[in-house]
């Protein structure tokens, strides 16, 4: 948690460093001073575009150092996502390319792609779907369950452990918070598109 009065100290901080510019800031500070609500839309904008760039930068780290601590089980980090999805109780008698590409939050075509390479390398099956002959269902097969809960699950751990090393319980929960405030308001957002191509088996 933020001490009592760091919002104010966090809106100065960044607004100070936005009079490091020259003259741009100088009339920034101007526009400040006649309307306070510049200065806090100024303020916002400074931090949401850092905040923004440092999610990039994880998203781009997690694939990079996340994939590397399971290569030798021949997977990526996009493979270990559907692993674990379908690791899952609720997801025993697998999902349909549908379903897993809405549960992970990716395109049906990135996913078939995905889904594909997994299946040469015997991780998954895929077959028509008992519910709806015309979906496919993915299936974990005993060779990916060994991959995932023998080999890659340690390593996985491990990997936890390291970046989540100087995170208190705290710090853990107030990020996950946070980051699934993040999510829903990009899912409400992109519900206005209404239908896409994720949707279906």
């Amino acid at each position: 948690m933020l001490p009592a009065g760091s919002g104010l100290y966090v809106n100065i901080f960044a607004y100070n460093k936005l009079l490091d510019h020259g003259q741009q800031a100088f009339g920034t500070r101007r526009h400040a001073m006649d309307n306070p609500e510049y200065s806090l839309s100024a303020t916002r904008l400074e931090l949401a575009n850092r905040l923004f760039f440092r999610l990039y930068q994880c998203a781009n780290m997690l694939h990079k150092t996340g994939s590397r601590a399971v290569e030798d089980e021949g997977l990526t980090t996009q493979q270990w996502a559907v692993l674990g999805a379908l690791s899952r109780e609720q997801a025993s008698a697998g999902m349909s390319i549908g379903e897993l590409a809405r549960y992970l939050m990716v395109s049906r075509q990135n996913l078939s792609g995905l889904i594909g390479r997994m299946e040469r390398d015997g991780h998954v099956a895929v077959g028509a779907d008992d519910r709806d002959r015309r979906s496919r269902r993915v299936t974990m097969t005993d060779s990916g369950r060994h991959v995932w809960q023998v080999l890659a699950q340690p390593k996985i751990r491990a990997y936890y452990a390291r970046i989540l090393a100087d995170f208190s319980t705290n710090d853990l929960t107030h990020t996950l918070h946070y980051l699934l405030k993040m999510l829903d308001n990009m899912q409400r957002l992109d519900a206005e598109h209404g239908k896409t191509d994720d949707d279906g088996g």
